[in-house]
């Protein structure tokens, strides 16, 4: 079996990018907690059986050529982006095993991300703008488990998404992906905006409007070992979406991020990330029609 590299234990970057521990003493505290997450609960289990990957084994992180805070949550890791109030990128394992859990229902609550040093956007930000709060990590992908569930509506993990983008192309990668995930048991998948050199804001906290998003997707286990990214613009889409395939080395140009860099050896990374083969990641042969005929107008 083609063993991935060795030594690799990923540093913190600095202070700020490891997550902010809050202690508060007595009912302020429980007040704190409550005022996050407590009308959220509803009695749900708060444990799963499939236990969270520890945060020191997330190789997967990519590393950026700019400055964010990293911060980790329950099943997924993200990158902050200050400047533009919502993350450059988030990272997650997801398996096989997650999605065959039985699924708690969707939760409608965004709410600020505490565990961000400098303060996330707010709800309220994307109220009135035209844009709907679509998310990076899909609540779907972590509706096996309620804590993780609530966290991908955290305002950390939401970016500004044209709606028939949202409800269209970017939903129909989103369910691709996870029959990819099913089909090959897991993978390690990367989200995040791309931002045009001028481009949009909104809200009072002056959230960046994307031009585009892209996904870049890892298998490496036995026998077929295989990459892809996509890059979709935050727009309408007609178009199949085969025809936003690239290489993961694609992807990097765009964001000036570095993926996988802690998790392959030098030439795992040059293999799988300078190439793709479409043949490897077959796509549902009638999401197309629905997203044209129907997802794209709702």
């Amino acid at each position: 079996m083609t063993k991935l590299r060795s030594n690799h234990r990923r540093a913190p970057a600095s202070s700020i990018g490891r997550m902010m521990l809050l202690v508060v003493l007595g009912a302020s505290g429980l007040a704190l907690g409550y005022q996050q997450f407590g009308h959220l609960l509803n009695g749900l289990p708060t444990t799963n059986t499939v236990e969270a990957e520890p945060v020191e084994d997330r190789f997967y992180l990519p590393d950026a050529d700019f400055p964010v805070e990293v911060v980790h949550h329950k099943y997924f890791s993200l990158g902050y982006l200050e400047s533009e109030e919502q993350s450059a990128w988030v990272a997650y394992r997801l398996t096989v095993q997650e999605l065959n859990q039985p699924k708690l229902p969707r939760y409608d609550y965004f709410d600020p991300d505490y565990s961000v040093s400098t303060g996330s956007s707010f709800h309220r930000d994307y109220t009135g703008s035209g844009f709907t709060r679509g998310h990076l990590v899909p609540a779907v992908d972590m509706a096996f488990d309620s804590a993780a569930l609530r966290e991908t509506f955290l305002m950390s993990n939401i970016s500004p998404q044209v709606r028939a983008f949202n409800n269209g192309v970017w939903r129909e990668l989103e369910e691709q992906t996870r029959d990819w995930v099913r089909r090959n048991k897991e993978l390690y998948i990367v989200s995040g905006p791309i931002f045009s050199t001028s481009h949009d804001r909104i809200g009072q906290n002056r959230v960046g409007v994307p031009e585009s998003f892209f996904k870049v997707l890892l298998d490496v286990k036995d026998p077929e070992w295989k990459g892809i990214g996509f890059i979709i613009p935050n727009a309408i889409s007609d178009r199949p979406l085969s025809d936003y395939a690239c290489t993961i080395d694609s992807v990097e140009i765009m964001t000036h991020l570095d993926f996988f860099s802690h998790l392959l050896k030098d030439d795992q990374e040059e293999a799988l990330e300078s190439t793709i083969n479409l043949d490897q990641w077959p796509m549902h042969p009638h999401r197309f029609e629905w997203r044209v005929n129907e997802w794209n107008n709702r």
